[in-house]
């Protein structure tokens, strides 16, 4: 029986809809490679180890902006709050200059741009790549924190940004 059951293939929209049901965090990953900004809208973000000190998410192995990623020596996580979905939306958009006005940024201790009004920097170092199945998987040795905590956070949910509504 597990042997039939492991042939079989998921449909891709059936697999979609149920993977949209999850609300997941929304950060931006920022990294300057030769003096160029680079950056993009990710939602698997995770914490790996506590010690040492992981994170990781998954981009796309036919990610524009992936290679500029991979080539530079640190990259930063910049936790959205639930007010940024426009800045969200812009880091997931292709063809636009993300890093021009209306994005405020500033260069981190290390060069990466660090994305203004969010809620945590964390500046990585790259940890380890792997490839699994259409993505990259990609953990990063967290070198530096800064938590500013200004409020809920963005979350992503059946393809649509949204706010964090805690029970009472």
């Amino acid at each position: 029986m597990t042997e039939t059951l492991w042939n079989r293939s998921v449909d891709h929209d059936t697999f979609r809809q149920a993977l949209a049901v999850h609300a997941a965090g929304v950060v931006v990953i920022t990294a300057q490679s030769e003096g160029v900004p680079a950056g993009l809208t990710a939602t698997s973000f995770s914490s790996v180890s506590l010690e040492p000190p992981l994170v990781s998410f998954c981009v796309d192995r036919d990610s524009a902006t992936w290679p500029r990623l991979r080539a530079a020596d640190h990259f930063a996580v910049n936790i959205l709050t639930s007010d940024q979905a426009s800045l969200a939306a812009r880091f997931a958009s292709k063809g636009v200059d993300r890093f021009a006005e209306p994005t405020r940024w500033r260069p981190g201790p290390l060069g990466a741009p660090l994305l203004q009004d969010v809620s945590a920097h964390l500046v990585c170092l790259p940890h380890q790549t792997v490839d699994v199945g259409d993505h990259i998987l990609v953990v990063g040795l967290v070198a530096e924190v800064s938590v500013r905590d200004r409020g809920l956070p963005l979350l992503y949910h059946r393809g649509r940004f949204g706010r964090f509504v805690a029970h009472p």
